[in-house]
């Protein structure tokens, strides 16, 4: 009997629980014990699943009840050239996903995008938000409590920043409904993605409006932050990065390449990504940026359900003077890291490494600039390839003869 095996009997005989049994051996053994129970109960054959590359012990910080991995096809798009703020020179763009055409579309729009000098790319705001929400007796006790952050925000950042060695309190934005107070803190997180670090020095902070006011908090979270939902909040003032990428493509290439025109694109941007979204009342007004987002997350240890956030964003499309195409597309709340979380899972920080943005950069914050100037990037590539399937009528026909 192998030691999994015994591990098993001995949950089954009720002397081990489901999660106690790290306790009792190694990550792998554990999870191989995980996955006999499981075959047992199910019936299914979990060889895939437990067929993983990894220490199992390297993921500990990162799931709990392990029993493998779920692996999915990871490919590249590329090279490109990029003129970034934090990321310059050629790149290949790392995808994992399980869509058929994609990584196609996306190298497409690439290689369109590096024929015309490549693409520009800017972070230009930063800061992960976190924000609580108080109750206080009425609308008197409210005002007064805006008053007090507004005069004391220096005693707040002292107390958030003694909780971390990076964070940076940038500053605390009120917001009053009736007897609750939500005070939205937006923190610099340097290269990390920087839920948990905002989470702890928010509560830090807390404990200090408690103690000096008459207000009491309701919650950490007040889902004004807002993290992992739809929210004009975060499209307005952003979360995380937001950042930009653009390029001019002549004429002639739209035209060679894409086999459309300037105008044709830039009238599908309007009537679809803009005029269409807003009659669905859509926050994100683009054609699918969220597909490039959630593949570049995938394949770099991002936080998946925070493709949400980072895939509201607004395409914009434009005949420029000359007659050449303009396009560009602006995303609002990118919630990326390069150190902490899912990043330092072996295939990840592989993925990172394709980009050159694994780890802390220097100056701090640089590489998640560069890994958000990169997906703005892919999502430009992506954004440009389906919008031009769509002027040359290309779409299906595309989707057909790569057998999806």
């Amino acid at each position: 009997m192998t030691d999994a095996e015994a591990l098993a009997d001995r949950v089954r005989d009720g002397d081990l629980r489901f999660h106690e049994l790290e306790d009792h051996a190694d990550a792998d053994t554990a999870s191989a014990a995980r996955r006999l129970l499981v075959e047992a109960q199910s019936g299914a054959s979990l060889d895939a699943v437990g067929d993983y590359g990894f220490p199992a012990e390297q993921a500990d910080p990162n799931i709990e009840n392990m029993v493998g991995a779920a692996q999915i096809p990871m490919g590249v798009a590329g090279p490109v050239t990029v003129d970034g703020g934090a990321l310059s020179g050629e790149r290949y763009l790392p995808l994992a996903t399980t869509e058929g055409a994609l990584l196609a579309s996306v190298n497409r729009g690439l290689s369109v995008v590096d024929g015309a000098g490549g693409a520009r790319a800017r972070v230009t705001k930063s800061g992960m938000t976190r924000a609580p929400v108080f109750s206080v007796a009425d609308i008197v006790e409210a005002e007064a409590l805006v008053s007090w952050v507004r005069d004391n925000e220096p005693a707040l950042k002292e107390a958030a920043e003694e909780t971390t060695n990076h964070g940076e309190l940038l500053d605390v934005t009120p917001y009053v409904v009736g007897n609750s107070v939500f005070l939205r803190f937006r923190y610099d997180t340097k290269d990390a993605m920087g839920m948990n670090m905002a989470t702890i020095a928010t509560q830090a902070a807390c404990d200090v409006v408690e103690a000096e006011t008459t207000a009491s908090l309701v919650a950490l979270s007040g889902n004004l932050c807002t993290d992992k939902k739809p929210a004009a909040i975060n499209a307005v003032e952003g979360r995380g990065r937001s950042v930009t990428a653009d390029v001019t493509i002549p004429r002639e290439t739209v035209e060679e390449r894409l086999h459309t025109t300037p105008e044709a694109i830039a009238e599908i941007n309007t009537r679809k990504n803009l005029v269409g979204s807003a009659k669905a009342g859509s926050l994100g007004f683009n054609a699918h940026v969220a597909n490039v987002v959630a593949a570049m997350f995938l394949a770099t240890g991002q936080d998946a359900a925070q493709v949400v956030e980072g895939s509201n964003a607004i395409t914009t499309a434009e005949t420029t003077p000359d007659g050449d195409l303009y396009v560009s597309v602006s995303l609002a709340s990118l919630e990326v890291g390069t150190v902490g979380g899912g990043t330092k899972l072996p295939t990840q920080s592989e993925g990172l490494d394709i980009l050159g943005v694994r780890g802390g950069g220097d100056p701090a914050g640089a590489n998640a600039d560069a890994l958000a100037e990169a997906i703005a990037v892919g999502s430009l590539a992506g954004e440009l390839s389906l919008l031009a399937a769509l002027g040359s009528r290309h779409l299906s026909s595309a989707h057909e003869e790569l057998g999806r």
